[in-house]
């Protein structure tokens, strides 16, 4: 059985930063592209941002680049949302995913439960 958990969400105060970790069991990331998500209360689903199987491809979004880093540590077959500067547009449910290809990561194979950031001004 496939399941990603993620973990490390939290209150932060804005401007400051957190790590999110996404680690995964039924599966090797080193097989899979990982992605991360997020969504706030009555809005859409939101991409942040990915890395390739090879752990050194990165692709983000607009609103992601420059604040928010993507890494994986293959031995603990976890992959890590850094956030940095964090604002209050930030606040949403943080999900990982994976999928056995690059693209269109918002039908990836496997979805986390999410993790809740929440950011005080």
């Amino acid at each position: 059985q496939v399941q990603l958990v993620e973990s490390g969400g939290g209150l932060v105060q804005a401007g400051g930063s957190l790590r999110l970790s996404c680690a995964a069991s039924g599966i090797t990331f080193s097989n899979f592209a990982v992605g991360w998500f997020r969504q706030a209360p009555g809005k859409e689903r939101e991409f942040i941002g990915r890395i390739k199987w090879d752990g050194y491809s990165t692709a983000y979004a607009v609103s992601a680049k420059g604040r928010f880093i993507i890494f994986k540590d293959k031995a603990k077959n976890t992959v890590y949302l850094q956030m940095n500067s964090l604002s209050p547009a930030d606040p949403a449910v943080y999900y990982c995913a994976a999928k056995a290809a690059w693209t269109q990561m918002g039908e990836s194979d496997f979805w986390g439960q999410g993790t809740q950031v929440t950011v005080s001004s």
